[in-house]
């Protein structure tokens, strides 16, 4: 298996949208769109997405598409957040994303937000050297209801 990345070109959006629909996923991800299925927000957040100042990538495996991953926010504050499609976890996808995301990106420190019990996504974020160093709880639209965060850092 091969992870690379690329830039995002216009007809990955309907591959990225095609993911948001998916019930276990945006659960597990918790902090998402308050209405993944709403074609006309996604398209509008995408637009902003891709004309600011962050870093946003396509997800390949073995040359085809499978997620994407970014690095967004002002200097400072950045974090980052990838989005991998369900047919690839558990496979080391999503952590080589990252890593090569973060190769891409040499600025320090970054951060992520991760709900608390997506226990997935917080052995990605430590597998590339993120520590925990902070606890939110915000409203996470997937699941109705306020949930429990944890902030990460990576500082070298």
């Amino acid at each position: 298996m091969h992870v690379a990345l690329r830039e995002v070109h216009p007809q990955d959006l309907d591959f990225f949208f095609t993911l948001m629909q998916d019930p276990e996923a945006v659960r597990m991800a918790a902090f998402t769109a308050e209405d993944p299925a709403d074609r006309a927000a996604f398209d509008a957040h995408w637009a902003r997405v891709l004309t600011s100042d962050g870093v946003n990538r396509t997800v390949l495996v073995d040359g085809v598409t499978a997620g994407h991953a970014a690095v967004y926010g002002p200097p400072g504050e950045r974090e980052v957040t990838y989005w991998i499609d369900r047919a690839h976890w558990g496979g080391g996808v999503a952590t080589a994303a990252l890593r090569a995301l973060l190769a891409l990106v040499v600025e320090r420190p970054l951060y992520a937000r991760v709900a608390a019990d997506n226990a997935s996504s917080l052995r990605v974020l430590a597998k590339c050297g993120f520590t925990v160093t902070g606890r939110d709880r915000g409203f996470a639209h997937a699941r109705g209801e306020e949930v429990d965060e944890l902030v990460l850092t990576l500082t070298g």
